[in-house]
C-alpha cells in the first residue's frame, strides 16, 4: 500500500480542474493530452508532489489523465481528490463506490486525501463524515477533509470526525489576493485554531494576477463579467507591485509572489497548470519566503481591490 506524506509536509500543490476540460477556447489553445502530460512531467522536475483533482473533473477525466501520468513516473506522487455529493448520492455505501472508481481510475490502492466537494444537500455536511472515517479505516484514504464549507460547517465536520478518531485534515476554499473572503467570514482563523489546513484554490484568481491582462485585453469567457474593466484598471498599481517585490526577492515572477504570499499566511496553493512553463514557474513559488514587511503591504494594496469591487471585508457580505 502507499505510503503517502502529510499535507502538512508540502508547501504547493497542482490543481487540475482545466484538464478535464475539453474546451480549447477556454484556454486559447488545444489542450491536447500531450500539452497535459508536458505540465505533470515539468512539475515533478520542479519539485511538485501533490496533485489535487476530483471525480467531477471532466467526469473521470482529470483523475484519468493522472493516472496514465503517474503511471509513467519513478517518483511518489501523492493524490487529492474529491467527492461529489450529488443530490441522488444519499447513502454513506454511495461515497465508498465512488471512492473505488476515483482509485480505479488513478490506479492506485490508495490516495493521499480524499476530500467532500462542496456542503450540498439533500445530506448534511456532516452526514459524510462517517463514510470519510470508514475510508480511512480500510486504508483507502490517508487523510480526510472537506471543500467550500463554511466556518460552522467546518467545525461540525472536525467534530464529527474526531468522535470517529479521525482528524480532519484541510478544507480547500478559494483564497488569493483578490479573494479574502476567508480572512473574514471565520474560515482562515477556524482553520488555525484546529490544525486544520487551508488548501486555496484558484490562488491567481483565474489568472489576472499574473498581469497578462488589461483593460483593453480582459480574460475571456465568463471571467470577462468577473474582472471588468474598471477592476483590471485599479489593479495596475497591484501588479506593479507584485512586480517589484519579485525582483528584489532574487527575481520571481508576479505569480510566485502571489503564491508566496499565500504559503505565508499559512494557505496550501494548488495553483492550475496546462502547459510545461506554467507548471515550472508554479513550483518557483516554494522554497522562500516574502519578508514579513512584503507580505503587509500586498495584503494593504489588495485589501483596498477586494474590499471596493468583490464586496469583501469586516462586516461585507460577500
Amino acid at each position: 500500500m502507499a505510503s503517502h506524506p502529510t499535507l502538512d509536509t508540502f508547501e504547493i500543490g497542482a490543481g487540475t480542474s482545466a484538464w478535464g476540460d475539453t474546451r480549447a477556447w477556454r484556454y486559447g489553445r488545444t489542450n491536447r493530452d500531450a500539452d497535459l502530460k508536458a505540465s505533470f512531467h515539468s512539475a515533478i522536475a520542479s519539485g511538485v508532489r501533490l496533485f489535487d483533482t476530483a471525480e467531477i473533473y471532466g467526469f473521470g477525466r482529470s483523475e484519468s489523465l493522472l493516472g496514465r501520468f503517474i503511471a509513467e513516473t519513478d517518483q511518489a506522487v501523492s493524490i487529492a481528490t474529491k467527492f461529489f455529493p450529488y443530490p441522488w448520492r444519499v447513502a454513506g455505501s454511495q461515497l465508498l463506490a465512488a471512492l473505488r472508481g476515483s482509485l480505479a481510475r488513478l490506479g492506485v490502492s490508495q490516495v493521499a486525501l480524499y476530500q467532500i466537494h462542496w456542503p450540498f444537500g439533500p445530506r448534511s455536511p456532516a452526514f459524510w463524515m462517517e463514510p470519510l472515517a470508514a475510508a480511512v479505516a480500510e486504508g483507502l484514504v490517508k487523510e480526510v477533509g472537506v471543500s467550500n464549507y463554511s466556518a460552522s460547517q467546518m467545525r461540525a465536520a472536525f467534530e464529527q470526525l474526531a468522535a470517529r478518531g479521525v482528524k480532519l485534515a484541510s478544507n480547500q476554499v478559494e483564497y488569493s489576493l483578490l479573494r479574502r473572503n476567508v480572512e473574514f467570514d471565520g474560515v482562515l482563523d477556524a482553520c488555525r485554531e484546529l490544525n486544520v489546513k487551508l488548501v486555496a484554490y484558484r490562488p491567481l484568481a483565474a489568472g489576472v494576477l499574473s498581469g497578462k491582462y488589461t483593460p483593453h485585453a480582459p480574460p475571456p469567457g465568463v471571467r470577462r463579467l468577473r474582472f471588468r474593466r474598471s477592476l483590471l484598471s485599479d489593479l495596475e498599481p497591484l501588479i506593479t507591485l507584485l512586480q517589484e517585490l519579485g525582483r528584489a526577492n532574487g527575481n520571481r515572477t508576479r505569480n510566485q509572489v502571489a503564491l508566496n504570499w499565500l504559503i505565508c499566511r499559512g494557505a496550501l496553493p494548488i495553483p492550475g497548470a496546462v502547459s510545461a512553463a506554467q507548471a515550472s514557474e508554479n513550483a518557483g513559488a516554494a522554497g522562500w519566503r516574502l519578508r514579513p514587511g512584503d507580505v503587509a503591504a500586498l495584503s494593504e494594496a489588495s485589501s483596498r481591490l477586494a474590499s471596493r469591487y468583490l464586496g469583501q471585508g469586516p462586516g461585507a457580505s460577500g
